[in-house]
């Protein structure tokens, strides 16, 4: 069981982290594959970001500043899976 929860905690971390990426290449078309994944991988990652969004203040203050949630969410979701 906790086999599991460490893996799907590691499927997480990995959507978090290609939601990063794809926020730098953000597709611009409305349709296409990239725009599917897009759209998939944050409505799964954004309960848990969200939240982190509203909480940790952006560096700089401005909406053009780095938004530090995904880090701040692999970094929880990796100690609580070493702590498993």
């Amino acid at each position: 069981m906790i086999g599991l929860l460490q893996g799907l905690i590691s499927l997480y971390i990995l959507l978090i982290i290609v939601r990063a990426l794809l926020s730098w290449f953000a597709p611009q078309q409305q349709g296409g594959a990239v725009a599917q994944v897009d759209r998939v991988v944050i409505r799964v990652t954004e309960p848990l970001l969200g939240p982190l969004r509203r909480i940790i203040p952006r560096p700089g203050g401005s909406a053009m500043a780095i938004d530090l949630s995904p880090m701040v969410a692999v970094l929880l979701l990796a100690l609580l899976r070493a702590l498993l």
